[in-house]
């Protein structure tokens, strides 16, 4: 039925939806004139594009609804989406317009002839429906009910019904109608409630109860009611029209509505007495309606804003003020006349609809739609009827807004789809300026309001508003200007000009640039005018009002100088400032841009010191600092210090040429010197390393002060040297070298220049000079001074007693003290009393030191009884380690003849063997094997060594090799019986010998030795374990020259060669078998893997 249904609410249609689309998405933030001149072409590019705007849509759209009907329509409601149509055979169609396909059939149990409906009356919520007829007979119905309900107590023709918008609304699941007022034919009004709630006992006719009868008994054609406040209800209005007349009756409500019961009774009871408030527009009908206007009707406890009445003379309509005082609530009432017509119908309309600024009238043939702000007729379209179809009425959806025409025949909706399209111009016309604004919805609609409104503010007088309008349009800057100008208004042009440039694109930067200097310049011209007016009106009462005035002037110039600044040439700002002498504003401006060393300079010539340095601390140029610290160190000492100390980042060294001003500069002796104090804190608190910051403070301590007399010495004022010695004490020193950052030589220069001594002792201590250091002290006779010195060489014993020695010379033969000399041993324990003796005259007698030389001998005594005892604890030990290496070579161990090799698993009788305490046992190859490994390479070295020397001796001389047990080692001999190679005691990685090299024994011995001591780290491959074996456990016959013959001389040789190769065949033997391998590699075999490389492990296999 509504599969071709064109559009609704809910839905907005195609056309409806284009029509939004095609208006632009205006995002204004104030209107941005043309950044072109009116003679550049550029401009009129500009111009077009601001003007080129799609064409708007319609204001309102007739789209038909394709419903076809089974029988005429009669009645039309719709309200929160749901549609009911009333049909001359009595069926009521229900539609759910969010669900136009599906639609419900309610009949009538009545014959047309017997009942034919006359109106039908929905509530705002969309649930409550009331079918009336001519014949008096009354039916209701509930949406969710199957067929209607007849209403018997209400025997009455209704002409119109006022619903409780806020109960319905408020409460979604309610079943009741809650308390409403029903209008009859008969000029009676009702007060009623329903309740669609299923009950046996009960009825839907909750009450029904006539409140007030109009005297004239005309038909109640319209009727409303409010209740006000909306949220605490305290007073109702009640708007009632006939065909000629309308009511408002204004009273206090019996009861709140959700209290229940009769709420009206009281109201229309006041009226029976007095007359309510009557308009009567005399007319030949006898129809009207009665229509309100709410923004937020779809909100419960929204009020209506207008309300129309339709009669016969026009449209009555106003605003309704709910907070009026009296009786009239309909403010600003005014009647509009129907438009004329063309055609020869009646130009009173049929129906009417109000929306938010039109009007909407129904005619047998058309529609139209009259402006309520103009009057003025703003749409017009014709009905397309068909031939007989008659028109039926125009209803609306009062919380949806939408509009709907009906005939007998067919359906129209009313779509609004942009009618707030002309009602800026209409604002604008009327002189509304802030409500066109509100509804501008382009640029150029906004230009054209703010230019007529800035014109009519300049005409009014009113300059501040006009030029703030002005600056947000598009007329002319030149024309603005010159109007002010020629009216004399430069403080409303001041105005203009921030305006102006506050909206000025960033980035057209000259017109920004001369905008603010222009400003710069009203300002201080201003400014100038009212200094003159307070001087010339010093006793006029104006004078407090102009400082105020003044002071409110400066502050916004301020504020325009930070605001501002990168729009301002400091060059010419600064001419300008000074052209009008305006010192304030010239620091002002300075400090603002951040030029600190003009206001610097400036409070400096003033010999503002303090003022100077509170701004040099503002800042963060430290060349500031360095610049002005010599004038400022001088000046004010103890503030520039103060503000050194707050600024750690000073460099101290660009500080020095301040800071040596304070040398020699007059100091009151009472006051402390900043100078000083400012190098305390960058040694000892910032950490300060530099020699040349520790060289001043020196020569800050060790100078004279100006104020002391040429005469005087630091040898009358001891007490001066407390601080040069106190940061000689306590200065930091270089932890690396121990030496203090400060030049030391420096220091001695100045202390003795200055006559300082103890500082003197002192920096001779840190030279490492004691002696010196004592001297001196001695010289000054300054006796503690020179024990502290001597006894500073903590390390050195001899230098001490040295140094003690002096001072013990200095008490005996310079003090001739005796009885000092001998307390002076006491303070020592490095001298003795033998020490100092010689320092005592030839002829001086011993009584005052005869108990010191008594105690002395009997100590000598006693040590040399200490030295005895020590010496014959020693021979007894000599000996017990005598006997305890005798009994060790007389010890043994019992070996099993089939013992075998605890590393080859041989029998170990098959060669020489070793066997140690833990009862191991090894061939000496394989102990020497197995030993290498885990040797250290300074013990290789040793065996590489000895091995080298005993095959020297074993080349020397002729060896029986048949002597020796092991027949591998003779060489061989040129037709030899031993074909083989002789065996080398050297792996095959050393090459061979170099060519030119001798063949000799000895050349062969010298060149393994040179190998032996580069081969690094190949020594254990070097070792051959069966060579070296045969060498360690050869018999003592085959050493050279035991049992040969020959001369005296050559016998003694021998014997020498001997002894020696047998020292070194036992010091080899000592090294190899010192310890048991297989004990000792469980130690040092801790990092090496069980299973070796390229050894197969077994053990686990299957």
């Amino acid at each position: 039925m509504f599969d071709d249904y064109v559009e609704h609410a809910s839905a907005p249609g195609v056309d409806s939806s284009r029509a939004r689309g095609a208006l632009p998405a205006v995002q204004y933030e104030g209107f941005e004139p043309s950044p072109y001149d009116q003679d550049d072409n550029r401009a009129d590019v500009f111009q077009d594009q601001a003007d080129t705007v799609p064409p708007a849509a319609p204001i309102f759209q007739l789209g038909e609804v394709q419903c076809p009907l089974s029988a005429p329509l009669v009645s039309l409601v719709v309200s929160s989406d749901s549609l009911y149509m009333g049909l001359a055979n009595n069926l009521i169609i229900e539609i759910e317009l969010s669900r136009a396909e599906q639609f419900i059939r309610i009949q009538i149990p009545r014959k047309p002839n017997e009942f034919s409906i006359y109106k039908l009356f929905l509530d705002p919520s969309g649930r409550h429906l009331l079918v009336t007829s001519m014949q008096g007979e009354n039916w209701y119905f509930y949406r969710g009910w199957k067929k209607p309900k007849q209403l018997k107590g209400f025997k009455m023709v209704i002409e119109s019904v006022a619903w409780n918008k806020a109960a319905l609304l408020s409460s979604t699941h309610s079943t009741s109608t809650r308390e409403f007022l029903v209008g009859a034919r008969n000029g009676t009004i009702y007060e009623a409630v329903l309740d669609a709630e299923e009950d046996f006992f009960k009825s839907q006719e909750r009450y029904l109860q006539p409140v007030f009868t109009l005297p004239e008994r005309h038909p109640v054609t319209g009727l409303k009611f409010d209740m006000f406040p909306p949220l605490d209800p305290k007073q109702a209005l009640v708007l009632v029209t006939t065909p000629t007349r309308i009511y408002q009756f204004v009273g206090i409500p019996d009861r709140r509505s959700e209290e229940g019961g009769r709420v009206f009774s009281a109201l229309f009871a006041s009226y029976r007495e007095t007359a309510p408030k009557i308009v009567e527009l005399p007319g030949n009908i006898d129809y009207s309606e009665l229509h309100v206007y709410s923004p937020n009707a779809d909100q419960a406890y929204s009020l209506p804003k207008v309300v129309a009445w339709m009669n016969a003379a026009g449209i009555y309509h106003g605003s309704l003020d709910f907070d009026s005082k009296t009786d009239d609530l309909i403010d600003g009432a005014r009647l509009l006349p129907y438009p004329p017509l063309n055609s020869t119908q009646n130009t009173v309309p049929i129906s009417m609809a109000l929306t938010e600024f039109h009007v909407l009238l129904l005619y047998r043939d058309r529609v139209l739609g009259i402006s309520n702000l103009n009057e003025q007729l703003a749409y017009e379209e014709l009905l397309p009827l068909k031939p007989n179809e008659q028109v039926r009425g125009l209803t609306s959806d009062p919380v949806r807004k939408t509009y709907w025409v009906y005939t007998d025949q067919a359906i129209w909706e009313v779509g609004v789809s942009n009618e707030h399209r002309d009602v800026w111009k209409i604002y604008l016309e009327q002189g509304r300026y802030d409500a066109a604004l509100r509804y501008a919805n382009s640029a150029s609609q906004r230009d054209q309001i703010m230019s007529a409104q800035a014109k009519a503010f300049f005409n009014e007088g009113r300059y501040f508003q006009a030029a703030q309008c002005y600056a947000q349009c598009s007329v002319p800057f030149e024309e603005v200007t010159l109007k002010f100008l020629d009216a004399g208004e430069r403080d409303a042009l001041r105005s203009y000009l921030i305006s102006r440039l506050e909206r000025t694109r960033k980035t057209d930067l000259s017109q920004r640039m001369m905008l603010a200097t222009w400003l710069v310049e009203f300002y201080l011209s201003k400014c100038n005018e009212l200094d003159d007016l307070v001087a010339s009106e010093s006793v006029s009462q104006d004078v407090d009002n102009l400082l105020a005035e003044r002071a409110i002037l400066e502050d916004d110039l301020r504020h325009f100088f930070e605001t501002y600044k990168a729009n301002l040439d400091s060059r010419t700002v600064y001419e300008l400032i000074q052209g009008h002498g305006r010192t304030d504003m010239y620091l002002h401006y300075a400090t603002v841009i951040g030029d600190y060393e003009r206001v610097v300079e400036h409070w400096v010539m003033e010999e503002e010191w303090t003022k100077a340095i509170d701004v040099i601390n503002r800042q963060s140029n430290l060349e500031l600092y360095y610049r002005f610290a010599p004038v400022l160190m001088r000046q004010a000492p103890k503030e520039t210090v103060d503000s050194w100390l707050r600024q750690r980042a000073l460099d101290p060294l660009r500080l020095v040429p301040a800071l040596l001003r304070m040398q020699h500069a007059p100091r009151d002796p009472l006051s402390p010197n900043h100078a000083v104090r400012y190098l305390n804190h960058v040694i000892f608190e910032q950490g300060n390393t530099s020699p040349t910051i520790y060289n001043l403070m020196i020569t800050f301590y060790a100078s004279t002060p100006s104020t002391t007399s040429p005469s005087s010495t630091s040898q009358d004022h001891p007490e001066d040297d407390g601080p040069l010695l106190r940061f000689l004490s306590t200065a930091p020193s270089d932890p690396l070298t121990g030496k203090p950052y400060y030049d030391l030589d420096y220091a001695l220069r100045l202390c003795k220049q200055g006559g300082r001594t103890q500082p003197c002792v002192h920096i001779y201590s840190k030279m490492g000079l004691w002696e010196n250091s004592v001297d001196l002290a001695l010289e000054k006779g300054d006796l503690e001074l020179a024990k502290i010195n001597a006894d500073m060489p903590e390390d050195d014993d001899q230098l001490r007693k040295k140094l003690w020695l002096k001072i013990a010379k200095y008490v005996v033969q310079d003090k001739q003290d005796i009885k000092m000399a001998m307390r002076f041993l006491e303070n020592t324990e490095l001298l003795k009393i033998e020490d100092i003796l010689p320092f005592f005259p030839d002829f001086v007698v011993i009584d005052d030191f005869k108990d010191e030389i008594c105690t002395a001998l009997e100590g000598y005594s006693a040590h040399i009884d200490a030295l005895k005892a020590e010496m014959d604890e020693a021979t007894r030990n000599a000996e017990a380690i005598k006997q305890d290496i005798a009994a060790l070579q007389k010890r043994f161990i019992a070996v099993d003849a089939h013992e075998r090799c605890s590393s080859c698993a041989l029998p170990l009788m098959s060669r020489q063997f070793y066997v140690f305490p833990c009862h191991h046992t090894f061939h000496a190859d394989c102990l020497i094997g197995l030993t290498k490994e885990f040797l250290p390479a300074h013990a290789l070295r040793r065996i590489l060594v000895l091995q080298t020397e005993l095959m020297k001796s074993s080349h020397t001389t002729g060896i029986d090799r048949a002597s020796i047990a092991n027949p591998s080692l003779i060489p061989a001999a040129p037709g030899g019986r031993h074909p083989g190679s002789q065996r080398t005691l050297l792996s095959a990685n050393f090459g061979a010998q170099a060519p030119g090299a001798g063949t000799g024994p000895r050349s062969g011995a010298n060149a393994f030795g040179r190998s032996v001591l580069s081969a690094g780290d190949r020594l254990r491959d070097l070792i051959v374990p069966d060579a070296l074996a045969n060498l360690v456990t050869a018999p003592a016959g085959w050493i050279p020259g035991i049992g040969l013959g020959g001369g005296g001389a050559k016998r003694e040789a021998g014997e020498k060669d001997a002894e020696k190769a047998e020292r070194m065949r036992r010091e080899l033997e000592d090294v190899l078998a010192a310890n048991c391998p297989m004990c000792e590699s469980v130690v040092a075999g801790l990092d090496k893997p069980f299973v070796q490389p390229g050894e197969v492990d077994a053990t686990w296999d299957l």
